[in-house]
C-alpha cells in the first residue's frame, strides 16, 4: 500500500459528489491511505469530517502563510489536535514567492503554529518557497516533513541533520526538474515520503490536469528509478517512513 501523504480533499475537485470517486480511484491504483492537509483554517472541520467518514483518510491541520494575520489558536484547538484522525500540523511555513511584503506576519503565524506543535508533540508539514534562510532559522526543536520539497541540497542537509523527512511530489517527474531529482537521489531513502499535493502539481503524464491522489503512483515510479529500487521495495520503505513520520496513524 502506498500513502499520499499530502493532498487537499476539501478543494472543489473533491466536492461531495466526487469525493468517494476520488478516494476509490486512489485505492484501486494502490494508494490505500490519504493524508488530507489543510491550508485554509475554515477547511479544518471539513477535513476532519472526511476522515471520520473514510477509514483510510487522516488529517494534518494547519494554516498556510497566505492567511498570515489570523490567530491560529482560534482554530487549532485542543479538540482538533487531540482528534484521533489528526496526525500532524500542516501545512504551515513561509512563502515569499507569492508575497514578501508581509514577512513579519507570515513569521508570526508560522512560529505560533510551531509552538502549538511543540506543545502537542505532533509533527509538522512545512511549506517553504523562496524562504529557505528564514525557514531554516526558525525550524528548530521540532520534527516533521518538508512538504513538496523543491529547495536545494543546502536546506536538505540542514533539515536532514534535524531529523526531518522530505516529501516528493509530482514535480519530481517534470522534465525541467533535474535539480529536484538530483537532490532526492542524495536524500537517504529512509527519510523520504511521497505526495500529490492534489489538486496541484499533477505528475507526468497528467501534467496540466487536475491532480488526484491516484497520481502519486507516477511519483513513486520516478522515485523508484532514482533510487534503483523495485516498486515493491519502495512501497515497503515508504510505508515504514510514513508511520515513523506520523506515528499517530498506528494508534
Amino acid at each position: 500500500m502506498f500513502t499520499d501523504t499530502h493532498c487537499h480533499l476539501t478543494d472543489d475537485y473533491c466536492s461531495d459528489k466526487n469525493l468517494d470517486a476520488v478516494i476509490a480511484r486512489a485505492r484501486d491504483s494502490g494508494v490505500g491511505r490519504l493524508i488530507c492537509a489543510t491550508a485554509d483554517a475554515n477547511d479544518i472541520s471539513s477535513a476532519i469530517k472526511i476522515a471520520e467518514t473514510h477509514d483510510n483518510v487522516f488529517v494534518t491541520t494547519g494554516i498556510h502563510p497566505e492567511y498570515a494575520g489570523i490567530n491560529p489558536q482560534e482554530y487549532l484547538t485542543d479538540t482538533v489536535l487531540n482528534h484521533p484522525r489528526v496526525v500532524g500540523i500542516g501545512e504551515i511555513g513561509l512563502d515569499y514567492h507569492e508575497r514578501d511584503d508581509n514577512r513579519d506576519a507570515q513569521i508570526k503565524l508560522f512560529t505560533a503554529q510551531l509552538e502549538i506543535a511543540r506543545s502537542t508533540g505532533l509533527p509538522v508539514a512545512i511549506h517553504t518557497r523562496d524562504a529557505d534562510d528564514d525557514t531554516a532559522a526558525i525550524l528548530t526543536g521540532i520534527h516533521g516533513v518538508m512538504h513538496c520539497f523543491t529547495s536545494g541540497w543546502k536546506l536538505a542537509c540542514t533539515m536532514l541533520d534535524r531529523g526531518f523527512y522530505f516529501s516528493a511530489s509530482g514535480i519530481l517527474t517534470f522534465k525541467n526538474a533535474t535539480d529536484v531529482r538530483e537532490t532526492f537521489a542524495k536524500i537517504p531513502t529512509n527519510r523520504i515520503v511521497i505526495e500529490t499535493d492534489a489538486p496541484f502539481c499533477a505528475p507526468v503524464p497528467y501534467r496540466g490536469k487536475t491532480c488526484e491522489p491516484f497520481m502519486v503512483m507516477e511519483t513513486a515510479r520516478c522515485l523508484a528509478e532514482i533510487k534503483h529500487l523495485q516498486m515493491n521495495e519502495l512501497e515497503t520503505i515508504l510505508e515504514q517512513n510514513t508511520l515513523n513520520l506520523y506515528p499517530k496513524i498506528k494508534q
